[in-house]
């Protein structure tokens, strides 16, 4: 804990954080003098902060000797770049190289297990997969037998449900034993042992030994192979192995990754395309939305990312657009299978559609389309156009996604008659009417300046000079939509350089988060932890709600409560109380041996903001060098190391670090 001399250093420093992010996030960028203002060394660290998720001890250097020009070039071409160590490290993550059948057939969702339940669905006969369908059948067994008895207050067993009980024999050690007893006897035998021990647990049972491993988890699991590990944990939760992984991958890109700017584009592009994993069988479908959607368009041309995400069943499941029905269409007026209607003229009004159900229209993408992914509001579009949008989107649908299969086009679901889309008459023809007006939409001129007000929002700054999104949607317009030439106008420009701009974006959870990690040359062996921080911090990964997704301007971020929070961040990711990440407190002193603290701040200083410190933090951490917790020194022994982690914590919350 800190000492009330260090808790006022902390106030101090928050409060010169608030200040100068407010400061910054009012103030309205002027155009620059000269094309290139900051010097070699700030360009480099300015390029670092900007396409990246912030420097690592080394990458300045680097960058400086690589030239910023041709690193940047790099960047814009991340299939040139080496990323095999990061592979290595997503290896584990078997789920990451899985499509969305694998992944449900893996680790089955709930309705899954609830169709076997009733008879409509089989078991695998993979045995280790059966486990974990056993696994889950015994828990949707317990769940309504709870419910019988609530209701009815007896319970009432179902004699021909299958019964994990049936087939897995409990272990009576694990009820007898004390839980640390067992642990400590499993982490003794094989991994294949321990394995088959957990196999052989009841659902109870084994719910209560995973809560009571607690601190020894990393020893439980050592040795075991990647599906040996996931397997023991989707015995207690399927669906938490999927989302727990992509959640860890996240983290891990955008640490590690050497292809920075790509993961800060897909990390760019899954916001504006926002999707909420917290929405029903989204939580299976993101692995491949966010890889074969997201990212593999990150830099590609625009129309091919809209069109993607409209046809992936992430996006048509969390907007409701699979369920959405022409108020005309055969599906609507309930004409059979294989009876074609083409010439039937539209006369119904649109039916309100009842949740989850397959019988009116729905015009949540037709709304968003516009408003929050090519349009923006007040370009001109009315009402119409949205309800006009929906009927073109109808028919865009999904074949039974808990199953994990993609997009497909019903035709009996889609509304016929011709369409008018912003002045334009779409004609009748079924599933290219979408992908015309998803081509009208991706070229129109209020959708060039709306991405490249948000890009030029998100690279330079949360008020960006007009007439650099003027060139850049100029260039988008130009190019197609290809966004790596954006990009290069952007990157290009004066107004990107301008001292103006330089450590004037305060930087959301996720980068402040991620950027400690890389200054603090952090090794995370687990990734959660880190991932619960930012849940704290107020931003779960994938855990935007609205369709808007997350802001990136300061004003959504600055006040003294999230700052503070940081600040316990930095303070316990340098004092080794993050679980699964350590810090190298010789790698940030570049191995030099400080004898005192003034020495180690000036070097901690150098190293974690390239000496880019104000009087006012400087002057905020040397009064509290004295403090006992951060000199380490005692009356006698002043030449006691300093306390590297504690200032460096300081630092990692300073004004300046929390700016990019």
């Amino acid at each position: 804990m800190t000492t009330g001399r260090l808790k006022f250093a902390v106030i101090v420093l928050l409060g010169v954080v608030v200040s100068a992010a407010v400061s910054a996030s009012k103030k309205k960028e002027k155009p620059p003098s000269a094309a290139f203002q900051m010097d070699e060394q700030k360009r480099t660290i300015h390029a670092l902060n900007r396409l990246t998720f912030g420097p690592r001890p080394g990458d300045v250097a680097h960058v400086t000797a690589m030239g910023v020009d041709q690193w940047i070039d790099q960047q814009l071409h991340p299939d040139t770049i080496n990323d095999n160590a990061l592979e290595a490290r997503l290896a584990p993550l078997r789920t990451l190289q899985m499509n969305t059948q694998q992944i449900v057939e893996n680790f089955p969702p709930r309705q899954l297990i609830q169709a076997i339940a009733k008879g409509k669905e089989s078991l695998p006969s993979d045995p280790t997969r059966r486990a974990i369908y056993l696994a889950e059948l015994d828990r949707v067994e317990e769940r309504r037998d709870r419910k019988q008895e609530n209701a009815n207050g007896s319970a009432a067993v179902d004699a021909g449900t299958p019964s994990a009980k049936m087939e897995i024999e409990p272990i009576d050690a694990t009820q007898e034993r004390n839980p640390d007893e067992r642990i400590n006897e499993l982490i003794e035998v094989t991994p294949d042992e321990r394995v088959r021990a957990v196999l052989k647990m009841s659902t109870d049972d084994r719910s209560d030994f995973m809560r009571s491993l607690k601190g020894k988890r990393e020893q439980f699991f050592d040795g075991m192979s990647p599906e040996q590990h996931e397997t023991v944990l989707a015995l207690n939760n399927p669906q938490q192995v999927v989302v727990d992984e992509l959640i860890e991958s996240k983290i891990l890109r955008a640490a590690y990754s050497e292809r920075q700017l790509q993961e800060v584009m897909t990390d760019f592009w899954f916001n504006h395309f926002n999707v909420y994993i917290g929405k029903g069988e989204d939580h299976y479908l993101l692995t491949s939305y966010e890889r074969d959607v997201i990212r593999r368009h990150a830099m590609g041309k625009f129309e091919d990312l809209l069109v993607a995400t409209a046809q992936s069943p992430a996006m048509l499941f969390y907007l409701d657009n699979w369920l959405s029905v022409g108020p005309n269409s055969d599906a609507a007026n309930g004409i059979p299978k294989g009876i074609r209607n083409w010439n039937r003229r539209p006369r119904n009004p649109p039916v309100k559609q009842a949740k989850g159900k397959r019988n009116g229209l729905n015009e949540n993408y037709g709304r968003e389309l516009m408003e929050l992914h090519t349009l923006g509001v007040n370009a001109g579009y009315t009402q119409k156009d949205v309800t006009e949008v929906a009927r073109v989107f109808t028919g865009w649908t999904l074949k039974r996604p808990r199953e994990g299969n993609g997009f497909t086009f019903d035709e009996r679901m889609h509304e016929p008659g011709d369409k008018m889309v912003l002045g334009h008459r779409i004609k009748y023809k079924g599933e290219k009417e979408g992908l015309e007006v998803l081509h009208i939409l991706a070229h129109h001129p209020s959708t060039a300046k709306f991405i490249c007000t948000k890009l030029a929002t998100r690279f330079v700054s949360d008020n960006p000079p007009p007439q650099l999104v003027d060139r850049m949607a100029q260039t988008f317009l130009k190019k197609d939509g290809d966004i790596r030439e954006v990009l290069k106008t952007m990157l290009g420009s004066p107004e990107f350089w301008s001292d103006d701009v330089y450590r004037a974006k305060v930087k959301t959870p996720l980068e402040f988060t991620v950027s400690a990690l890389r200054a603090s040359g952090a090794e995370i062996s687990d990734a959660m932890p880190i991932a619960r921080q930012l849940q704290t911090l107020g931003m779960p990964l994938y855990g935007a709600q609205p369709p808007t997704g997350y802001s990136t301007k300061a004003e959504a971020w600055v006040n003294s409560s999230a700052l503070l929070g940081r600040m316990n961040f930095s303070l316990a990711l340098t004092g080794g109380r993050v679980k699964g990440t350590q810090v190298d407190t010789d790698l940030l002193l570049e191995n030099s041996q400080p004898t005192s603290a003034q020495q180690a701040l000036a070097i901690l200083e150098d190293s974690l903001l390239a000496g880019d410190v104000s009087k006012q933090t400087h002057d905020v951490v040397t009064a509290r060098l004295e403090d006992s917790q951060v000199s380490q020194r005692k009356v006698d022994d002043p030449t006691r190391s300093p306390n590297v982690a504690m200032i460096t914590g300081l630092l990692l919350g300073s004004p300046e670090f929390q700016r990019r």
